[in-house]
């Protein structure tokens, strides 16, 4: 998501470390609006956004209208050999995988971690796509007689791509985009990339909650119609399987670590280890001890570092939902689907299973 005012003060005195962006790639897909039918159904139901949807290339990457104005600069960000992106589909345990990294790469400072954001430790690529303008506005209305909150949500849309173009020192990025919409040259750069993966059912009811949440995206529907529009490639980020084949597939590069979040949720302490090792840093077993317990979901959905909390605040977030951690569990779809759909999402999931090859660990999908 969008910088502090602090951020935004240093970028505009200094740009002494501005990335110069040489020999940039004509993005190579086409943008096309989805059918006006669809359109018009869609932005009923998630009504931050006001203009409409778009599909991306011959995948049909799905995504609001301010992706358009952006896939130029994505596709053509200037990765440098130490950054480190953590990279998804939407609830697949960024948020806790973004921590992990963030507290490996420095250190353990718990304290430094305390006090600023992950938000703003672990800057979201992509996030300023998703403020419509129109919707901007009337946070901005909102919050009118508070200058500070004014302020920070004046630049919620400031693209994260342009900050971290001119942020000196180690960068970490995270992003929902597959590696096809990402720049063409990431893992061969240097730069270590973290992908998760997590059952898509799981996936979809804690994608449900987040899109009821951010008001953003202003999902007003039920769980059902939700489901459905994940099945048909219809929510952002999507298609589910398509972006996770893509990390897959770059699962033997040296500068790229796919992971499982149900291995994480199972065996937190041997991810820790794995992506330590991963980015290069080794610690005592205590100190890997106090990580563990510092990372467990009942401590981690009370720390407001990582929970969102200033964007609920500001307003971002509708008061009607869980917050941004909920309960970090695998399983807890089955209080969602009822037996049609159950029966109709095994038959979807066998079906694009049979696409992946015989080392995809196929029965933690089922």
């Amino acid at each position: 998501m969008s910088p502090t005012p602090t951020f935004i003060e240093d970028i505009e005195n200094n740009n002494k470390s501005s990335d110069k962006r040489t020999e940039e790639k004509i993005f190579p897909y086409k943008i096309q609006q989805v059918d006006e039918a669809t359109n018009e159904e869609l932005l009923t139901v998630f009504t931050g956004e006001k203009t409409g949807f778009v599909q991306v290339g011959p995948k049909k990457w799905f995504f609001p209208s301010g992706y358009q104005r952006e896939a130029h600069n994505y596709f053509n960000f200037a990765a440098r050999p130490d950054d480190i992106f953590v990279s998804t589909f939407p609830r697949s345990g960024t948020t806790w995988m973004a921590e992990l990294v963030w507290l490996l790469a420095n250190d353990l400072n718990y304290q430094k971690a305390a006090e600023i954001s992950l938000r703003q430790r672990f800057p979201f690529l992509e996030f300023s796509c998703f403020v419509h303008k129109e919707t901007k506005a009337k946070f901005l209305h909102e919050n009118r007689d508070d200058f500070e909150k004014y302020q920070m949500l004046d630049i919620l849309d400031y693209p994260a791509w342009k900050f971290l173009s001119d942020s000196p020192g180690r960068r970490f990025i995270k992003t929902h985009l597959p590696f096809s919409l990402l720049p063409p040259n990431l893992l061969d750069v240097g730069c270590k990339v973290i992908y998760v993966a997590r059952n898509p059912r799981d996936v979809a009811v804690s994608f449900y909650h987040l899109n009821r949440l951010y008001r953003t995206q202003g999902y007003e529907g039920d769980f059902p119609e939700f489901w459905d529009y994940f099945q048909r490639n219809l929510v952002a980020w999507a298609p589910y399987w398509e972006h996770i084949k893509e990390g897959w597939n770059q699962r033997s590069s040296k500068n790229c670590l796919f992971l499982f979040y149900e291995d994480m949720n199972k065996d937190l302490r041997n991810i820790i280890e794995k992506v330590s090792q991963f980015i290069g840093k080794k610690f005592s077993d205590e100190q890997y001890d106090i990580l563990e317990d510092h990372l467990r979901i009942d401590h981690f959905r009370d720390n407001q570092s990582v929970n969102s909390d200033d964007m609920k605040k500001l307003g971002v977030l509708t008061s009607n939902e869980r917050g941004f951690i909920r309960s970090g569990k695998t399983g807890g779809w089955k209080n969602y689907f009822s037996e049609e759909m159950k029966i109709g999402a095994d038959k979807w999931i066998r079906e694009n299973l049979k696409t992946f090859d015989s080392e995809f660990p196929k029965e933690l999908f089922y």
